[in-house]
């Protein structure tokens, strides 16, 4: 079976996360990414470590998100490498960049110009906080887009500083909308014969994220959320929702009504709460009292009763644990990429099926200008 997106080029002049992670969604679902680097220095994701673990010179982090992906050096603000640029973007379908405001137009490749060379193209641009106003030209940077969201002040317990999530997760939501749009524009493309420029942002992706939430306080009197001060799981919900220490580990209980909770438990405190604004005015006392409870018991003892009940419950695992159950490995969900050097990398598989199919690729990140030589003969560029 071919990839749904096969036929496709994409050139990437993204770096860092939230492009590049677009780009890598693309390439898992069968288009062609060629990323646009500068020669030498490359994506400056390559030597953005989150970890002391170095592959080859380049980061752990660089080859999760660029795998499968190939790699044309060029110096944009060299006249003839800009040339080849511009004649590859004849041949290209889509193009994704994520310069702060202002820094493509001064290269000459923004999208009204790229129109000029392509009509057709499909250009996505993501950017920290827009084009226009007060924040456009602020570093877009992950935790400081979360810090501005108000994202921070949902996670962590109530009383306690305003906490991050552990993840980039504004780069990753804005590279996932991004894709969405591209792919919307390619299909009207398909329809029109016309190009489109598709935009977001981290601080964009950010505030859907947080959709479900900003509604609530948008239709609740501006009511600031208030998280939790015992095992915050979410500042909107009742308890019991949260997790739980056991003396051997952690289980966690989502929605459940707590008189019900209370039969299977035999916790007198809970069997006649049936009043359920006190789920909500005394959340942090019931969470308590059923803490002290569950942290008498093993996590197991807790899931023998929950489970068979339909009670929504798991036993919160570590990734070592994770790895073991026989739930992750029926997922099929990791793979081996070759590097050109014999570079050889276990990392994850898109998580996407089409029609039954799982979408894995051998080849990791490029280096840096390793394709030059093969497009600029392939696309008769010079």
């Amino acid at each position: 079976m071919s990839r749904p997106l096969e036929g496709l080029t994409v050139l990437e002049f993204s770096q860092f996360l939230s492009g590049p992670y677009a780009g890598l969604r693309l390439s898992d679902l069968g288009a062609r990414v060629i990323k646009i680097e500068r020669p030498d220095v490359g994506d400056l994701c390559r030597t953005l470590y989150i970890s002391d673990t170095d592959l080859e010179g380049d980061s752990t982090l660089f080859h999760a998100i660029n795998r499968n992906k190939e790699s044309f050096a060029a110096n944009l603000k060299d006249s003839k490498d800009l040339d080849l640029v511009k004649k590859l973007i004849t041949k290209a379908d889509i193009i994704t960049q994520n310069f702060r405001p202002g820094v493509i137009e001064k290269i000459g490749l923004d999208y009204e110009s790229v129109k000029k060379i392509n009509s057709k193209i499909v250009y996505g641009s993501i950017s920290g906080y827009g084009s226009e106003g007060p924040w456009k030209d602020l570093p877009g940077q992950d935790l400081l887009a979360q810090s501005r969201t108000g994202l921070v002040w949902l996670n962590g317990n109530g009383g306690e500083a305003p906490t991050p999530m552990g993840l980039a997760v504004a780069d990753m939501l804005a590279g996932h909308s991004l894709v969405e749009g591209i792919l919307s524009a390619v299909i009207k493309r398909f329809r029109t014969n016309e190009g489109s420029h598709v935009e977001t942002s981290l601080i964009e992706a950010l505030l859907d994220f947080q959709f479900e939430v900003l509604t609530t306080y948008f239709n609740d009197g501006n009511r600031k959320p208030v998280r939790s001060k015992y095992n915050n799981a979410h500042a909107y919900l009742s308890a019991p929702y949260g997790i739980y220490k056991t003396i051997d580990g952690y289980v966690a209980i989502a929605m459940t009504p707590l008189p019900k909770l209370g039969e299977l438990l035999d916790l007198d405190f809970l069997k006649n709460m049936h009043d359920q604004k006190k789920w909500f005015t005394e959340r942090d006392e019931i969470k308590k009292k059923i803490g002290d409870w569950v942290g008498t018991q093993t996590t197991q003892y807790i899931l023998n009763i929950l489970e068979p009940a339909d009670i929504w419950c798991a036993e919160v695992l570590d990734w070592e644990k994770m790895l073991k159950h026989e739930g992750f490995k029926i997922l099929d969900m990791t793979q081996r990429i070759k590097a050109v050097d014999g570079l050889n990398i276990e990392t994850l598989r898109c998580p996407i099926r089409v029609d039954g199919k799982i979408f894995k690729s051998e080849r990791a990140a490029p280096k840096v200008g390793q394709d030059n030589k093969k497009i600029i003969e392939e696309m008769e560029l010079s």
